[in-house]
């Protein structure tokens, strides 16, 4: 996208529009190197940009990969300590249900024997 020099109304009164239009045309020719020169620097500022961008955007997705392995370490942690209070917890319950349906099968046994004892 070229930029065009344009000069006052003033200046082509009174200079004339062949020195004005010849003053405008070699403005704009010494203009092009520049324009060129800043087009390139504008292209490798990009480009350092970018590439400053990317690897910023590398180290902070390392650091959420780490921070996840480490939330997932403990959250492994976390449900292998549960799983063995469940598996303690049934083994006590266990144990105290059986107790207990011994216990009541030794009253009916001792119920039944008392009542086949005074049947007879």
């Amino acid at each position: 996208m070229p930029v065009t020099a344009k000069l006052s109304k003033l200046f082509y009164e009174r200079f004339g529009d062949q020195i004005a239009n010849e003053l405008a045309e070699w403005l704009n020719q010494v203009g092009q190197p520049y324009r060129s020169e800043l087009r390139e620097i504008n292209e490798m500022n990009f480009a350092r940009f970018d590439a400053k961008l990317e690897q910023r955007v590398a180290q902070v997705e390392a650091k959420i990969d780490q921070r996840v392995a480490q939330l997932d370490a403990k959250i492994e942690q976390r449900v292998a300590r549960l799983e063995a209070t469940v598996e303690r917890r049934l083994g006590e319950q266990t144990r105290w249900l059986f107790a207990g349906w011994v216990t009541m099968l030794l009253a009916i046994v001792g119920f039944w024997g008392s009542l086949l004892a005074r049947l007879k």
